[in-house]
């Protein structure tokens, strides 16, 4: 009997798990555009695009490697609600009962396939350094789960930059010396852009008509589609921006929206690209004399590090993640993060970028947008929700982790020792946003005082009880302390009236 394999959009690779246990000469790939997948959060019209598109080029490909192709799309005279609907339709279309799916990277998912009435086989998704046992066992009896020890056994696994069993450079972690803020004059051109063909276009104008009112710009649309294009932006982000990627690898300039950054995640996190080819060519890089040990070292830790260890998280703790909300935030994501009229000048230039790109860099969801929503008090699933729609590159078992534990604490404390919190003084240090503000970041309290230097204090007084005793925040409350207390009433006393200015929809 011929069995139903399923490709899911993230699932682009020709050695994905269930691909790889297929038979081309009776099996039968199922890959379906489906309405669920793309409104359960209002997506970026170009993370759609993107993804259709791909999806679409892969099923040619496949179809051109022999393989018989059961593809509907959205635009379809009868289009599929959901992936189940779509496999049951096409067991009725086939003859069978059979399934074999690569698991999801969603519990959401995982459970829509189980709940499916035919008999599914889902095999783990092989294509990450690190099994999801291999991430038990390593959590086994840890008190805290931290990157820097999982990131080592990464190195030793897989041989990237070692030198017999110790790391190159004697050094594991060369994040010292990335933090410098850029000049101003950025000399790479950024990342590699595409024209659309014949197939994007139509898929463009699919979107264009089906997703009108989704926050973000769909053309022009200059994303890679296929595993060529994306091999051809990773070997100009070798070429022109690794060199330079790991000092400024955290800056923020006005209208430069790129920098030294490659671009690549959405290809990798869709499966066009496999974490150790872009590893392997940057690690080439460094051993030809082309980039620097501290920029190659900086981005393998993003993939086999940080990248690896967020997914070992998100199966680690749960179904349940999403909703956790350590801090009991409560507030409404406000209208200024999507597009809203906005006088804080890093906010408004990460949202529209944001906005006309469905991508912006890890400092800028870090420590602009990510930040201010902590600052602020806002709903961590509200948050979750909008890092999930309008980044192409978004997917939950990558975002949650980054936006509920990492940027928001809403985890308790999983991810990272201490909430990610700063006032103005780290923006205005890694950017020049400050300078062009209609708020002051030398300016504390009063007229023009920059809003992050306000809910920053605010932010560590009410939640006083739970990290007065952390050993990385004391610091912080003892300058705290130290302030006369007419001033710490007044930074209160204004940081109130900001946030009701931000509950009632008031331009802040």
């Amino acid at each position: 009997m011929s069995r139903l394999i399923l490709v899911l959009g993230d699932q682009l690779s020709p050695d994905v798990a269930a691909l790889k246990s297929a038979d081309k000469s009776s099996d039968i790939i199922v890959m379906a555009e489906v309405a669920d997948e793309a409104a359960y959060v209002p997506h970026h019209p170009k993370k759609i695009a993107f993804l259709f598109a791909a999806m679409r080029h892969f099923a040619q490909t496949l179809r051109d490697d022999g393989w018989t192709v059961d593809y509907t799309q959205l635009d379809d005279a009868a289009p599929h609600a959901s992936i189940g609907a779509a496999l049951l339709a096409a067991a009725e279309r086939h003859g069978t009962s059979k399934v074999v799916a690569t698991e999801p990277g969603e519990w959401r998912l995982i459970s829509h396939l189980n709940e499916t009435p035919l008999e599914v086989t889902q095999k783990e998704d092989d294509r990450f350094v690190a099994t999801r046992a291999e991430f038990e066992a390593w959590a086994e009896g840890r008190k805290e789960l931290r990157l820097e020890w999982f990131y080592r056994d990464m190195r030793r696994k897989t041989g990237l930059l070692m030198e017999s069993d110790k790391p190159a450079g004697d050094k594991w972690n060369f994040d010292h010396d990335n933090r410098k803020p850029a000049s101003g004059s950025v000399d790479f051109s950024g990342p590699m852009q595409f024209t659309p063909d014949q197939i994007t276009n139509e898929v463009l104008d699919l979107v264009e008509a089906r997703f009108p009112e989704n926050f973000g710009t769909l053309r022009p649309f200059w994303f890679g589609v296929t595993t060529t294009d994306a091999r051809r932006a990773l070997t100009h982000f070798i070429k022109g921006g690794l060199a330079k990627f790991g000092d400024y690898q955290d800056a923020m300039l006005q209208d430069e929206k790129f920098l030294w950054h490659s671009i690549l995640s959405m290809y990798l996190n869709a499966g066009l690209l496999s974490p150790l080819e872009i590893c392997r060519a940057a690690e080439q890089a460094w051993l030809d004399g082309n980039a620097p040990l501290n920029a190659v070292e900086g981005f393998i830790r993003q993939i086999i590090g940080w990248r690896e260890f967020v997914r070992g998280i998100y199966f680690h703790e749960g179904p349940d993640y999403t909703s956790r909300n350590a801090l009991g935030h409560g507030r409404a994501l406000p209208a200024l993060y999507w597009g809203g009229e906005t006088k804080m000048l890093c906010l408004s230039q990460a949202i529209d970028q944001t906005r006309t790109e469905a991508y912006a860099h890890h400092i800028q969801r870090l420590m602009v947008t990510g930040n201010f929503a902590l600052l602020a008090g806002i709903d961590p699933h509200e948050v979750h929700e909008w890092y999930l729609a309008v980044y192409a590159d978004a997917y939950e078992w990558v975002e949650a982790p980054n936006t509920i534990g990492m940027s928001q604490f809403a985890d308790g404390g999983v991810v990272g020792s201490k909430p990610y919190v700063s006032s103005g003084n780290y923006i205005d240090r890694m950017s020049d946003y400050c300078k062009s503000c209609a708020y002051s970041v030398k300016t504390k309290t009063g007229e023009g005082a920059c809003p992050f230097n306000l809910l920053y204090w605010h932010f560590l007084d009410r939640h006083r009880s739970r990290f007065s005793d952390n050993p990385r925040m004391g610091n912080m409350y003892r300058t705290w302390d130290r302030m006369n207390a007419d001033k710490r009433e007044t930074i209160l006393s204004e940081a109130d009236a900001f946030l009701r200015d931000l509950e009632s929809g008031k331009p802040v």
